[in-house]
């Protein structure tokens, strides 16, 4: 039975090892957090409150159509996913979809106010440095969110090559909101691939495009440098909203970070408008949830305040060289309510950090922690999927 209580802070991580088809899956995914996946439909407020009443007018469900053709005629795999989602945990297909649409729909019906409850926060740190490797990250979400997650880790066969980009296998693990795919937080998977996402609310928004979850979806699958690349740049459609990603692979001749801003064109071009920065050996680089480098208009002012409170208080600090630097930086609480690591102990907190993230590229390691990173030890070290 799905309560709809938001619970205090779960001291709790559940992982899901499956294996199968694309829908198989997602319908394990489904299956096995179903009521947790019930629950969240019921406490989210932009679900509730915005993207479905817009769904049930005419012009709402014409942009939720466009987006869905134009995903399942690029990654018909991970629409088939996220069927299988929605079917282990018997709920409806179209509220599992309006959550990947996120601000889409509102924006492009010009509904004001644009959701005021979107998550305002995430915060990325990379330290490249020969002896020390590392990419740690926040994951900032909706109260409602929190003990709202779990971990997949998901190998995935297919009979014959999927999508736009001929994938046959996948294996990955992934920090997942209930009810979404796999890789809009952060992530890593067979090829040496690790990465983490910083959510960046762009003005312009535009449906009938690739919402970035189903692009940072594809990145799970991709083998090297150029096919991160080529992914988002995603020639022929482009991104529909905008964020960040920070990644590197373990294999990378070059022992290369990057930092890529990616947002809808602004020149109506059928591409992603990205900008890449390398974060070569002896650099380190901080992102959170503005556009540092794209010069285009931004909504949601919350988030813009917390991004320059937080990048304000990582700049107090010495470059970091330690995992001991890292965990501090993301553990930081001061700035006011808007502080690196949220959660003042209150229920009526909007936004709270609902997980940290260690990805140590030198030891092969994921460390995760579920209460502040500086004062506690990670609830769990797993090794890293590479060989």
């Amino acid at each position: 039975m799905s309560s709809g209580k938001i619970l205090p802070r779960r001291q709790a991580i559940p992982v899901l090892y499956t294996r199968g088809t694309h829908y198989e899956v997602g319908f394990d995914m489904g299956r096995t957090f179903g009521s947790m996946i019930k629950n969240f439909l019921i406490l989210s407020q932009p679900l509730n409150e915005t993207y479905l009443p817009l769904y049930g007018t005419a012009k709402g469900r014409q942009i939720y159509n466009e987006t869905l053709e134009s995903v399942k005629g690029s990654f018909p795999q991970y629409i088939r996913e996220l069927e299988g989602v929605a079917d282990g945990a018997e709920v409806e297909f179209h509220k599992l979809f309006l959550l990947h649409l996120d601000e889409i729909l509102p924006q492009a019906l010009k509904h004001q106010p644009r959701n005021k409850n979107q998550p305002t926060g995430c915060s990325s740190i990379i330290v490249n440095q020969k002896h020390c490797r590392l990419l740690g990250h926040t994951e900032d979400a909706l109260t409602e969110t929190l003990n709202h997650y779990y971990f997949v880790v998901a190998h995935i066969i297919s009979d014959k090559p999927q999508g736009k980009y001929n994938v046959k296998e996948e294996h990955f693990m992934s920090l997942c909101y209930a009810g979404h795919l796999p890789g809009y937080t952060m992530s890593h998977n067979q090829h040496g691939l690790v990465f983490s996402i910083n959510t960046i609310s762009a003005e312009l928004l535009r449906s009938g495009k690739t919402p970035r979850h189903f692009l940072t979806r594809a990145l799970l699958a991709t083998s090297n440098v150029d096919d991160a690349f080529r992914v988002l740049t995603d020639a022929g459609v482009g991104a529909a909203d905008a964020c960040s990603i920070n990644f590197s692979f373990l294999a990378d001749p070059r022992q290369m970070f990057y930092n890529v801003e990616m947002a809808p064109n602004p020149d109506r071009k059928n591409e992603s408008h990205l900008s890449i920065k390398e974060v070569p050996l002896g650099a380190h680089n901080y992102h959170a949830n503005q556009f540092e480098r794209i010069h285009l208009d931004q909504a949601n002012e919350l988030m813009l305040k917390s991004s320059v409170s937080r990048m304000h208080a990582f700049g107090k600090y010495k470059s970091p060289a330690s995992e001991h630097d890292v965990r501090n930086m993301l553990g930081d609480v001061t700035g006011g309510c808007f502080c690196v690591w949220r959660d003042n102990g209150r229920c009526d907190e909007v936004v709270k950090t609902i997980a940290v993230g260690l990805f140590d590229l030198n030891a092969k390691t994921f460390s995760l922690y579920s209460d502040n990173p500086s004062l506690t030890e990670p609830h769990c070290t797993l090794p890293l999927l590479y060989k």
